[in-house]
């Protein structure tokens, strides 16, 4: 053949699309992403040239290149039906992709082509000769592809999506993914001043598109989250008026109900939405959650009755460990699951259960945080093994985010080593450690305090030395 593998290589890198935004297949769980889309292109409004190309790349991702090139094709379909005066622009990613997947599988000429035909796309859409063209849509299907990516890639979408909007502030499908975008952020962040960075963006998602019924229940939630209940259960109603079958709508709902307090109406719904999507993990976490409010509940009773108890524990593990087995890598499913086993006292599937969970590879520093606070806890109340417990605080308190679950662990802390003290076991770490939780809580004089009791018993330790040193100068 006269292309050559190594004269490829530069153009290909100059491509925009999917196999050049950085997105490795170790962060993701790919059956679980490719169910997802398959979902979304039956639920979702977006247009699903975006879904298809991104099926076509986790298809790649998956060893499966032919049916990447099929869904490729259900990309062109897609642009000749919705843009048919645009498809030189409306392509430019499907072609990329193209490129990129022919290149693989070693068919040098068909690349070649794909990138011939970006590159002339290119030179008439734009003035500049550069291949790296800076379309708007180009812009919003990286931040969808990131968004699908996971929590890791938000930051990065939510600039994408930024930028789409900065050509084009009234359109639709951006303000969506740009609301999206933010309430997950959101999600992950102690919240803002003014109670929330979404309601803006989703409010202005739902402005615009008033069919579009995942901007609504999401508002609905965040709206729940400012206390504005009752205003967020109109667009619930909405929502579920407009769309009763769409499980995007049905669980959202649920969580809205539950979160409210309205356990049995949001089991109702789940369950409804089982019917139409009977695999979809989320669904069966949210039952899992729900018997666990019923358990919490039913256990501030005064003497509940214990074959209750138990059979609301034995539904949750259930719910909790269909989710584990279908989804390997959903982190929260595993602390919860490990969590209720320690509720019924199965003390080494609750250990077999944290283990599994330190070893998924794509846990965010919030989840880390999560993880040593939940164990501390477990090694703590239920194992009784108070110094290995202390030290799991410690590993949570030294990622250095400032959330809900750190000062959970701080408090955790700081009770556990006055305990110690209290009963006269303390040592030098302890008093060294309590200093520490004191001076992250902003208590100088506590911690001065704990730091001179380390001092007395461990003169010559250069790390307590110096932290008394630095507090007594700020």
């Amino acid at each position: 053949s006269t292309v050559s593998k190594s004269s490829l290589e530069s153009s290909l890198h100059q491509l925009e699309c999917h196999f050049t935004w950085s997105l490795p297949k170790e962060d993701v769980d790919l059956d679980d992403l490719e169910e997802k889309i398959v979902d979304q292109t039956e639920f979702l409004t977006k247009t699903n040239i975006t879904n298809y190309n991104l099926l076509s790349y986790v298809c790649y991702l998956n060893n499966s290149e032919e049916k990447a090139l099929r869904n490729l094709q259900k990309a062109e379909e897609e642009v000749k039906k919705n843009y048919p005066d645009e498809i030189s622009r409306r392509s430019l990613v499907t072609w990329g992709n193209y490129a990129w997947i022919y290149y693989h599988m070693e068919r040098y000429e068909d690349a070649q082509s794909y990138i011939s035909k970006v590159e002339n796309s290119c030179k008439k859409l734009s003035s500049t000769t550069e291949c790296k063209i800076q379309l708007p849509e180009i812009y919003a299907e990286q931040g969808w592809a990131l968004l699908n990516f996971g929590r890791k890639y938000y930051e990065r979408a939510k600039v994408c999506f930024e930028n789409a909007l900065q050509s084009e502030p009234n359109n639709p499908e951006f303000n969506i993914g740009y609301a999206i975008t933010m309430y997950r952020l959101e999600d992950y962040q102690v919240e803002s001043k003014d109670g929330s960075l979404s309601l803006k963006p989703l409010k202005r998602a739902v402005e615009l598109n008033a069919e579009d019924s995942f901007s609504m229940v999401l508002l609905a939630l965040k709206l729940q989250d400012i206390k504005q209940v009752d205003e967020g259960e109109k667009y619930i109603e909405a929502a579920m008026q407009k769309n009763p079958y769409v499980p995007y709508v049905l669980r959202y709902a649920a969580k809205f109900y539950r979160r409210k307090g309205e356990v049995n109406k949001a089991v109702e719904i789940l369950k409804k939405a089982l019917q139409v999507t009977p695999r979809s993990v989320f669904l069966h976490h949210q039952l899992g959650l729900c018997y666990r409010q019923k358990l919490f509940r039913l256990k501030q009773a005064r003497d509940s009755p214990q074959d209750q108890v138990d059979q609301l524990i034995s539904l949750c593990i259930f719910y909790f460990k269909t989710v584990i087995e279908q989804k390997p890598k959903f982190f929260y499913a595993h602390t919860d699951l490990a969590r209720m086993y320690a509720e019924a006292k199965q003390y080494e599937e609750a250990e077999e259960t944290f283990q599994k969970a330190f070893q998924i590879n794509i846990l965010s520093s919030n989840d880390k945080q999560e993880l040593y606070y939940y164990y501390g806890n477990f090694l703590h109340f239920h194992k009784k093994l108070y110094s290995e417990a202390i030290k799991y605080y410690i590993k949570g308190i030294k990622i250095e985010i400032d959330s809900y679950i750190s000062r959970k662990c701080r408090s955790s802390l700081k009770k556990l080593l006055e305990q110690r003290i209290q009963r006269g076991v303390e040592t030098a770490t302890d008093f060294g450690t309590l200093g520490l939780v004191h001076n992250l809580d902003g208590e100088k004089c506590e911690a001065i305090e704990c730091y001179e009791q380390a001092v007395a018993l461990c003169p010559d330790n250069e790390e307590y030395l110096n932290a008394l040193r630095e507090l007594k100068l700020s």
